[in-house]
């Protein structure tokens, strides 16, 4: 459901994809050929979110705000993975945020980063670009190698290619991203 709040509606247009079972609500900017996916909430009710171009926010994930002091601002192809709680924190651009991760108040995210499914990025940290971040709290493990630093954005592709096929799913005869010939 998209939700008005105190006067304050989101705001994104055709070409982002919103799955049904999804919750937006309030003062909520969402950028082009962006994806939000069954049961997420975004919740711009005290302060603003701002999610850029081509960015997919996956299953079960919550985005809130810091009352009056906190904004959430998520980048330019910004995978979040499924489960993940993004509060009252700036992501910048080209970033994987693995399943059940948890990037907390005041936290910034610079652009190219890695974090590894369910690791904790304390409130007022500084992930900096280039690394692979994991654990609880979130540490810097690693240099990325060149071949990651090109899949994060190749993420964000396959998200505006699935989208766009649930958009348009009636019209597929057979589904464009999965053989079920193939031996699993």
């Amino acid at each position: 459901m998209i939700y008005e709040f105190l006067g304050r509606s989101p705001q994104f247009n055709e070409s982002v994809f919103v799955a049904p079972s999804a919750d937006i609500i309030g003062d909520v900017t969402i950028g082009d050929d962006s994806s939000v996916w069954f049961n997420v909430t975004i919740r711009g009710d005290v302060n603003f979110i701002k999610i850029g171009d081509r960015s997919n926010i996956q299953d079960n994930v919550c985005i809130h705000v810091m009352n009056q002091t906190g904004p959430t601002i998520i980048g330019n192809e910004v995978t979040v993975g499924h489960g993940a709680i993004i509060h009252g924190c700036t992501v910048n651009d080209r970033v994987l945020v693995g399943m059940n991760v948890t990037i907390l108040d005041e936290a910034v995210v610079e652009s190219d980063v890695i974090i590894a499914a369910g690791s904790l990025v304390a409130p007022g940290k500084t992930l900096e670009s280039g690394y692979m971040y994991m654990g609880s709290p979130a540490k810097a493990t690693r240099k990325l190698t060149d071949d990651e630093l090109a899949s994060i954005p190749k993420y964000s592709e396959n998200y505006v290619k699935y989208s766009r096929a649930y958009r348009q799913i009636d019209k597929y005869d057979e589904n464009p991203f999965y053989d079920a010939n193939k031996p699993h």
